[in-house]
Formats: C-alpha cells, sequence, structure tokens
C-alpha cells in the first residue's frame, strides 16, 4: 500500500518559538533536520512574521478568516500602509507610461491609414494596369 503523506499543522506558538530560534542565531538547517520541517517553509514563517505580526502566523493552513485578514492588516500598521500606497502609484505612473505609448501607437497607424485612403485607387477595367502612372525621366 503506498505512503499516504498527511499534512502536517503546527500551532502559532510552536511556530513562533521556532522564529525566535532562528533570529536568535540557530541555524536554520539544523532546525529544519530536527523538526523535519523545510527550511523554506520555516522562512516562510519568519517573513509572515514581520509583515503581519503573530496573528499572520495561523495554525491552520489555508486562506485566513475575515477577521485574521483585517487583523492583520491594522497590524501591519502606517508605514506598511505608505508602502501599499507607494506600490499603488507606482503601478499607477506604469499604467500611465502604457496608454501614452498606446496612444502614439493609435496615431501612427491613423495616420498611415489616412494616407493610403488619400492615395489613388487602382483601376479596376478588365486590360487596365493596377500599378502607378510611369515616372517621366
Amino acid at each position: 500500500m503506498p505512503k499516504v503523506s498527511k499534512r502536517r499543522s503546527f500551532s502559532r506558538d510552536f511556530k513562533l518559538k521556532l522564529i525566535l530560534r532562528m533570529e536568535s542565531g540557530a541555524n536554520v538547517r539544523a532546525l529544519s533536520r530536527q523538526f523535519s520541517i523545510k527550511r523554506e517553509i520555516l522562512y516562510r514563517w519568519r517573513d509572515a512574521l514581520r509583515r503581519g505580526g503573530e496573528l499572520a502566523l495561523r495554525s491552520k493552513a489555508g486562506r485566513p478568516k475575515k477577521a485574521e485578514a483585517l487583523a492583520m492588516a491594522a497590524a501591519r500598521g502606517p508605514a506598511a500602509k505608505a508602502n501599499d500606497l507607494a506600490e499603488a502609484r507606482r503601478q499607477i505612473a506604469e499604467l500611465e507610461g502604457k496608454v501614452g505609448r498606446q496612444q502614439l501607437d493609435l496615431d501612427f497607424f491613423k495616420q498611415a491609414l489616412q494616407r493610403i485612403e488619400a492615395s489613388p485607387r487602382p483601376s479596376i477595367r478588365p486590360g487596365a494596369t493596377a500599378s502607378s502612372s510611369r515616372s517621366k525621366r
């Protein structure tokens, strides 16, 4: 019978203790081996704690409940809001630049279409030449 791996769940207190050990200088690789937890997960927990405080370290995996998400946003404080505002302004400036470049492209193609429409049409009569008149050299 194949081995079925069950996803483990860790308490918030356990995660906090490991993060405190990491930040106090403990070897992350040793902690990883000792508790059979991938180093990437340990670092993810540490980053979540730094971003959203203790509430970001949920006991269960998955999406946070609405109350938890609001509490995490409030815990991030005004500095995070300022970062979010700066990021939003950066994105707006980038999008405005794209819109400007697209407008230049539209103007170019509009002028090209006007020139094509203004040029003389080739004759469709049978036996007529479809090319323009000969140059007089």
